[in-house]
């Protein structure tokens, strides 16, 4: 997406005859609040945490899932993008009902039916594994041991119920880091899933590679994406058993840089359904993004490094667009990056919008003007920042 001097923000196109009829949940990475948007692209809800709210999403009782910003200390894993320091359930009125801390927690969580959660966190190679690992390149910020992967399932209690160590299972010839990138991690999983029949779905970023895990063997299943796949995020089953990946198109091998949105048939492992911008540059997120199936057949996706959010239909069409006008300082400079986005029907029991209007609730509307930078049409920061 261009950037321009007088960049529009907030809704910027609604079809109301293709487009879904849903609010949009979203927070931006360095933030402190998620913001609940309505069809018409009203912020008609938030919630705040002084931890902040680096990523959010309703869970089925309604309350509100979140993944805090990084801790203060994790031994240099929280200068590496996606570290989390917390996980907190907020009820609809932005209060705790639960927590659970660990400052090596990152990316993403799956929350099981029996309550427990599926966690990416963060853990030094051991020497002799760190020693073997390919590809990439020396930087000077290079910890002495990398990080690798674990999958920690935790109780509602915190205790650990098990635990999966991705470099016990990797392959050292064939999982390569990018050329491109430094030896800080292995392979920085950014997303994890589960299928019906218990297999695991991990994104693995910095191998080009999504995988299925037997999480009782531990062994991998199936692997694909290196050649195809660049840098990608947000993989998940589909109902239909398919895959969707927002291809972040970072560091391609061949060609420019480019993002795009694919439906994978994963026995087949043909790409039956894509989508990327007819101008193949004017859609592209260097890092973080998503996108998720509507119940209509579009596809809602979040450009996460602009701050865009727009719906698709199967087509390619383009319903329903909202750039965010919310901007935080950042290694990046300011920035509007959303990790990942939702978008919940009118008719979803857990959207719940008469309880607290941002409008009146000048608490919070302080904060959130405290903690960043709220853009004003033909306003913007970066203009003659130093």
């Amino acid at each position: 997406m261009a950037w321009l001097r007088d960049r529009r923000i907030g809704l910027c196109y609604h079809d109301s005859t293709k487009a879904s009829r849903a609010y949009t949940l979203y927070a931006s990475v360095f933030g402190s609040h998620a913001n609940l948007v309505s069809p018409d692209g009203e912020i008609v809800h938030r919630w705040y945490h002084p931890l902040g709210v680096q990523y959010a999403h309703l869970l089925d009782n309604g309350n509100l899932f979140v993944r805090t910003g990084p801790p203060a200390e994790a031994d240099g894993a929280q200068n590496i993008g996606g570290s989390t320091g917390a996980l907190l359930e907020l009820d609809w009125e932005g209060n705790v009902v639960w927590e659970y801390h660990n400052p090596l927690l990152h990316h993403d969580s799956h929350v099981l039916e029996n309550g427990n959660l599926l966690n990416l966190i963060w853990r030094k190679l051991p020497p002799k594994v760190h020693d073997q690992v390919q590809g990439g390149h020396q930087h000077d910020e290079d910890p002495e041991l990398m990080w690798g992967d674990v999958v920690q399932e935790i109780s509602r209690e915190g205790s650990i119920v098990s635990e999966w160590r991705s470099w016990e299972h990797l392959s050292f010839a064939k999982d390569r880091i990018c050329p491109l990138e430094s030896h800080k991690e292995w392979t920085h999983a950014n997303a994890i899933d589960r299928h019906a029949d218990g297999r695991w779905l991990i994104s693995f970023r910095l191998i080009d590679t999504i995988a299925t895990i037997d999480p009782k063997t531990g062994k991998f299943l199936w692997k694909w994406g290196p050649g195809t796949l660049s840098h990608q995020h947000d993989a998940h089953w589909l109902e239909n058993g398919n895959i969707l990946i927002f291809d972040n198109g970072t560091h391609r091998r061949r060609g420019p840089s480019y993002s795009r949105v694919i439906e994978l048939d994963p026995g087949t492992e043909e790409i039956v359904w894509q989508y990327q911008a007819p101008t193949i540059l004017a859609f592209y997120s260097f890092m973080v993004g998503s996108a998720r199936r509507m119940p209509n057949g579009n596809t809602f996706i979040c450009e996460g490094a602009t701050g865009r959010l727009f719906e698709v239909t199967p087509e390619g069409e383009t319903v329903w667009e909202f750039v965010t006008p919310f901007m935080y300082p950042s290694r990046f400079g300011h920035t509007p990056a959303i990790f990942r986005a939702h978008r919940y029907l009118e008719s979803d029991p857990r959207v719940r919008i008469d309880s607290i209007n941002p409008d009146t609730h000048a608490e919070l509307r302080t904060r959130i003007e405290r903690d960043g930078v709220q853009l004003e049409a033909g306003k913007d920061p970066r203009v003659n920042a130093p």
